[in-house]
Order: C-alpha cells, then structure tokens, then sequence
C-alpha cells in the first residue's frame, strides 16, 4: 500500500501536500478515495503537477468541455511559463474517475480511480526523478525511448484502462512525447 513516506522519499516533503479532511468531506466521492487525499497527500510531479490545489466545498468548481463536472485536484502553470494557462487534475463525483483538464476545458481521461491515479504518480514520479537518461537531454535517444517503453508498459500494470486509447488518454501522450 503507498504512503505519504513514500512519495516524500523521491519528491521531498516540501512537495508533497496532504488534503485538509475538511476541504473534501462532502464530496461525492467515495470515502476512501478521498482518505487517500489526506493520508497519503498529492506529489508535485515532473511535467505534471506544480502544486496540489484541492479545492474546498461540495459542489464540483472544474468543468471541462463536454459539461463534466470535476472537484480540482491540482494546477500547473509549468513554472509560471504560460501564466495565464492552467493544466490540471480533477475527480468526477460518484465515480471517482480522475481526470486531465488541459487550458482549453478538454478533459482527458487519467485513471479509474483516486488510488490508482496516486499509484500512477508514484511509480512515474519516482521513476523520472531516478532515471539518469531522462534528465539528461544531450543522452541516448534510443535509450530514452526504451526506458519511456518500459515505463508505460509498467503504468499499464498499475491501471490498464489508462492505455485503452491514445487521443484523450494523459498517460500514453505524455510518455510518447517526452522528447519533443
């Protein structure tokens, strides 16, 4: 089972942010995917996640283009690059299916669930800040690409229906453009 040492082992503790048990107890979310928010916490994440930003109230405040209703789980503005930009996470009521919401409102999915979204996070999180070939970018592009090969093979594991599809799916996109 992940923990909150977990992500703090490869993020550092300044970067990971546990929920305030408050902000998410009326959602409509089941229980104990949001107790994952406040134990386990949410990791700033390479390409990602630049901060947790789990909003507060019942009613869900993120709304992608096709009119789902979201609570937001983070934001990313890729370092204040393109400020007036916002990638983000967010969680559908009832279903706890996590998405991600690009600038334009378009909702891609992530992972079936809170859990495995977290699960997902850690395993890339750590696997990025560990590896010496994908931060190196004058490194072996063929040996980048078999370590992304390997990677997603791995992140299919953890959550099979985030590789079900390519257009709309944040993972596969993400892994298979890495190098651009």
């Amino acid at each position: 089972m992940l923990t909150y040492d977990d992500l703090v082992e490869w993020a550092g503790e300044e970067n990971v942010t546990r929920a305030d048990a408050a902000s998410v107890a009326s959602w409509q979310v089941p229980e104990n995917q949001t107790a994952l928010l406040v134990s386990i916490g949410i990791p700033n994440t390479n390409q990602l996640i630049e901060a947790a930003a789990v909003q507060t109230g019942s009613a869900p405040q993120l709304v992608t283009q096709d009119g789902k209703q979201l609570y937001q789980l983070t934001e990313n503005r890729h370092g204040g690059l393109v400020p007036d930009l916002l990638w983000t996470f967010g969680v559908e009521p009832v279903t706890g299916t996590v998405y991600y919401v690009l600038p334009g409102g378009d909702g891609w999915f992530a992972n079936s669930s809170i859990d495995l979204w977290l699960q997902s996070l850690h395993h890339y999180g750590r696997h990025v800040s560990q590896s010496e070939v994908l931060n190196d970018p004058d490194g072996d592009e063929d040996k980048a690409l078999a370590e992304l090969s390997q990677l997603a093979a791995e992140l299919k594991q953890i959550d099979p229906p985030a590789f079900d599809g390519y257009k709309g799916f944040i993972w596969a996109e993400l892994l298979d453009r890495w190098l651009w």
